[in-house]
């Protein structure tokens, strides 16, 4: 398995180790729910500043290369990047732009294997996962003098593509994430100062590929994410650090196996991005507020979208198809307006183009684009 393979879509990454998406028949649902369809107004040209970058181990082969994930308030950004063997490093990038390369103790070597940083708070630490010479997962934690602590979940399973997949830190440097099981099915945690706590949503499915994903922590410790019934039905939750959980479906999402709701970021203030699988098989953006308001749209031009971060303004990032065939990454203000982002060294044909993954409080996004030779670079685009 290679980890995060970017494709024309953003189903990989969002279920991590789960192929569908799912959703669920129990209703613990929230009932704060206040749609908004939506044609966004499309901003003119191009507008903003596109600033790419790689890594010097970088390789420059199809499927290799830099991939940036995450953004902190400063503007320090992290990611990884495959090499000429694809093998996975992880790296920090300054705003000075200097970019600092780093390998956990214990990483595999082998294609599809490796380092991979995901997100990085305000104290600049970092979290993520690294996948073992066995191909089993873990989480690790970087701080900023470079020292980094590892760690696995009790339960998680030791095959290959099992194990703990660290996704999210907050500023407190509370981590959430989630754990495979030696079935295939995964469980939440969130870790508080060392010590883990797992959780499973009532109504979670306990075969492959089913369960718990836990994407997302706030600064006040409430974890956001999906999970995936026995029907192959995603759906999203909320747990509250009091351990409280609720359950929720975007309007308009499908309930037969593939479809429903799937979160992939939540940001400090406990707003949560992500996409639905509506009745007829199509997938949409949709976001959530705190307070359980939702926010959906499509944008014009595009056949499959997905929006992948919000923050506390209420702007939203992600990507979609084009009709055109490239992947456009897109910014999204709370009136609605919507700019198209396509990075310089971007492709134009199928299967290459620009996605975004993570903004920050200036509204700063981060993202990988792929070339025409399908070679990934990382760039950053400043409103």
């Amino acid at each position: 398995m290679k980890k995060e393979k970017l494709t024309s879509s953003l189903l990989q990454r969002a279920t991590a180790h789960a192929e569908t998406f799912f959703k669920f028949a129990t209703i613990c649902l929230l009932i704060v729910l206040i749609p908004v369809l939506a044609v966004p107004a499309l901003a003119q040209g191009f507008p903003g500043t596109f600033t790419e970058f790689g890594a010097s181990g970088a390789g420059t082969g199809s499927g290799q290369g830099t991939v940036a994930i995450g953004i902190n308030t400063a503007g320090t950004i992290v990611g990884y990047y495959y090499d000429s063997a694809g093998v996975g490093h992880g790296y920090v990038r300054a705003t000075s732009g200097t970019i600092t390369e780093f390998d956990v103790t214990g990483a595999g070597t082998g294609s599809g294997q490796g380092t991979f940083a995901i997100q990085i708070n305000t104290a600049g630490t970092i979290a993520g996962d690294y996948i073992d010479s066995s191909s089993v997962i873990h989480g690790f934690v970087r701080a900023v003098s470079g020292k980094i602590m590892t760690f696995s979940v009790a339960g998680a399973g030791t095959g290959a593509e099992q194990g703990t997949v660290c996704c999210a830190i907050n500023n407190a440097g509370e981590l959430a994430g989630y754990y495979i099981d030696s079935n295939g099915a995964s469980h939440g945690f969130i870790r508080v100062s060392g010590k883990i706590t797992t959780f499973d949503v009532m109504g979670a499915g306990t075969a492959a590929h089913q369960g718990t994903f836990a994407r997302g922590v706030s600064t006040g410790g409430t974890v956001g994410g999906y999970y995936i019934d026995s029907n192959s039905v995603s759906h999203g939750f909320v747990r509250t650090s009091g351990g409280v959980i609720s359950t929720f479906d975007v309007p308009g999402s499908g309930m037969n196996s593939g479809e429903g709701t799937t979160v992939y970021s939540m940001d400090p203030g406990g707003a949560m991005a992500g996409y639905y699988v509506n009745t007829v098989g199509f997938f949409r953006p949709f976001a959530r507020s705190a307070s359980g308001t939702f926010t959906t749209f499509t944008i014009s031009g595009a056949l499959e979208s997905f929006a992948t971060g919000i923050n506390a303004a209420g702007t939203i990032c992600g990507y979609f198809e084009s009709l055109a065939g490239p992947l456009e990454g897109f910014s999204r203000s709370a009136s609605g307006t919507v700019t198209i982002l396509i990075a310089p060294g971007a492709g134009t044909a199928v299967g290459t183009g620009t996605e975004a993954f993570s903004i920050n409080s200036g509204g700063i996004i981060v993202g990988p684009y792929i070339t025409s030779g399908k070679v990934y670079g990382a760039y950053f685009w400043t409103p």
